[in-house]
């Protein structure tokens, strides 16, 4: 029971019956020949790749551990053919442009593809997950020149890159880096300095690391807007290696198998990415891509916790379920034990409502690439900026408490090796912290992206999700009012912060987790409206979580609104 399976026939429910995604996509000139049976197709595919590849792996990735020896990186036992197979066989091109050595493929699958990765072995998958992001960095911004060189080699997968921001002493506040990069004469830059927490700075993966590399320029004003971005290769085009070096990699709780390196800059020739001082707006395409994978990390690895304990509470026995009403001496299956029951119908419910907001989310990436209508594009535009800081934090935060929830179900079994699963909460913590921490990303819904219009943005999101609500569901009239008191909630917000300026600061959290839970209760009236189209019989599969998520999860908007309304009287 180490090793997770990607169950992709509920996956492909969700896509396709749920946000009934092929017949959205197939409106775009660009998928107009993408239909179910293609997205089914490559799911199980995909499945099947990552199922009989990918998470055999994980154990002895995460006991054996990247190793570190005089600059070079090994990685664990099979990881490396492991690579070579996945971008041979095209998986890390499946939504880059044909153009650019991609398959053109919907965004959504990329993302459905990384939640299973995810899942089974999220060490390895650390190597690919900036994969994405580097190239539509690289597309974007970077020069013909650097697009000749590199575009496809990072769009295939055949070179690996890295994202090198933070430095020992400049995290959160990028503004603080001080990395230099002087020009020389023949046009690129000499970049000095130090990154640290860089994954997969060093390793034996690919034959090729891009570097993607915030420093600044000599004349370059302090703060975030003197930075800019340079690309540093570890070979160059004629072969030569850059003056790019590991000095060691970290010792860390999790994610063993992921080499979490520090990299020294010793006046590495470097050409720059887009126009000097704007190596910010070059770099948020990256996190912006970046926060997406991490919020389907969580939901991956919550799933992969939910399999080990659901697996384990049908096979071990444990004392009389209340209301059985057998024989003294009997024992039955823990999860028939309503505590038991409790835990695995709860992390269910989250699961299944963050594939719902990944994919959609994703779907409304594509109408920002590919649709031809201004307003869709603006539509999706807004849903994307204000729910996927919801999806980083809320998943995150779910995969390692509710992980740690699944733990519970085995007990001591839990707590050791045998089953796998202290791994998962292991693995699991980081993703809490990095492509901006939790809090950060509460700070950027709030304060950045809600208070600056005066929450039209917000109230207008809240809108489409009203209209978007199943019109027979029997809860619709809750998920309405829940809907009403959020508006209601952003308004008092609004109307308080310039009385007391650290107020959206406080309740940033707060109003996160109360959009999160009016989004995921959309999500799962979405989902109950699938599985009664389709008769399904599935009351312990969706009606049981759907069930568990109102008993269990709902409750706590009432608590979140309660304490944003009890601040902003204190600020008024």
């Amino acid at each position: 029971m180490n090793a997770y399976q990607p169950r992709t026939e509920e996956m492909q429910f969700l896509l396709s019956r749920v946000l009934n995604a092929p017949a959205q996509l197939q409106t775009l000139p660009a998928f107009a020949e993408v239909d179910a049976e293609l997205m089914q197709q490559v799911l199980q595919e995909a499945g099947k790749f990552v199922g009989e590849v990918i998470a055999p792996l994980n154990r002895d990735g995460d006991e054996t551990g990247a190793q570190w020896k005089d600059g070079a990186v090994t990685m664990p036992p099979g990881f490396k053919d492991a690579y070579q197979s996945f971008w041979q066989s095209g998986w890390p091109a499946l939504a880059a442009s044909t153009e650019d050595g991609g398959q053109g493929l919907p965004t959504v699958l990329e993302a459905m593809l990384y939640e299973m990765l995810s899942a089974a072995n999220h060490g390895w998958t650390m190597a690919p997950g900036l994969l994405h992001g580097a190239y539509e960095c690289i597309k974007h911004h970077a020069s013909d020149e650097l697009k000749a060189h590199y575009l496809e080699k990072v769009a295939t997968g055949e070179w690996l890159a890295t994202m090198c921001l933070t430095e020992p002493h400049a995290g959160s506040d990028l503004g603080l880096a001080t990395t230099k990069a002087v020009p020389l004469p023949d046009g690129r830059y000499a970049v000095s300095g130090t990154k640290i927490f860089i994954s997969g700075g060093e390793h034996d993966l690919s034959d090729n690391i891009v570097h993607l590399v915030l420093a600044r320029l000599p004349d370059a004003p302090p703060g975030p807007k003197g930075l800019s971005l340079f690309l540093v290769p570890k070979f160059y085009p004629d072969g030569s290696r850059s003056r790019v070096h590991c000095d060691r990699i970290e010792e860390k709780m999790g994610l063993h198998g992921s080499p979490t390196c520090v990299m020294r800059f010793d006046e590495a020739v470097s050409s720059i990415v887009g126009e000097p001082g704007k190596g910010l707006n070059a770099m948020f395409v990256m996190m912006n891509a970046a926060r997406l994978h991490v919020a389907l990390q969580g939901i991956g690895l919550l799933d992969a916790a939910w399999q080990k304990a659901d697996a384990y509470s049908q096979e071990r026995r444990q004392m009389r379920a209340p209301g059985k009403g057998k024989s003294a001496g009997e024992a039955d299956l823990i999860g028939e034990h309503p505590a038991m029951r409790r835990i695995l119908d709860t992390q269910r419910a989250w699961v299944d409502a963050g594939r719902v907001l990944a994919y959609r989310t994703a779907l409304e990436l594509d109408l920002i690439k590919h649709s031809p209508d201004a307003n869709t594009q603006a539509a999706a535009q807004r849903w994307c900026a204000l729910v996927t800081p919801v999806m980083k934090s809320v998943f995150t935060h779910q995969a390692f408490h509710g992980g740690s929830d699944c733990l519970q179900v085995l007990g001591g079994h839990g707590y050791v090796r045998e089953w796998g699963i202290e791994q998962i909460v292991r693995d699991a913590r980081v993703a809490m912290i990095y492509e901006g921490t939790n809090e950060i990303q509460a700070i950027d819904l709030l304060v950045r992206k809600v208070l600056p219009d005066g929450g039209v943005a917000m109230k207008t999101l809240l809108d489409t999700i009203a209209t978007d609500l199943p019109k027979t569901a029997k809860t619709s009239t809750s998920a309405q009012a829940r809907i009403q008191t959020l508006r209601a909630v952003t308004e008092q917000i609004v109307k308080a912060a310039p009385q007391d300026p650290a107020l959206a600061y406080r309740v940033a959290d707060d109003y996160l987790r109360a959009v999160a839970l009016v989004l995921m209760d959309w999500a799962w009236l979405r989902i109950e409206a699938g599985v009664d189209a389709h008769t399904l019989d599935a009351d312990r599969r969706w009606r049981a979580p759907a069930k568990a998520l109102r008993d269990w999860v709902l409750p706590e908007f009432q608590m979140r609104s309660f304490i944003i309304v009890q601040q902003c009287a204190a600020a008024a």
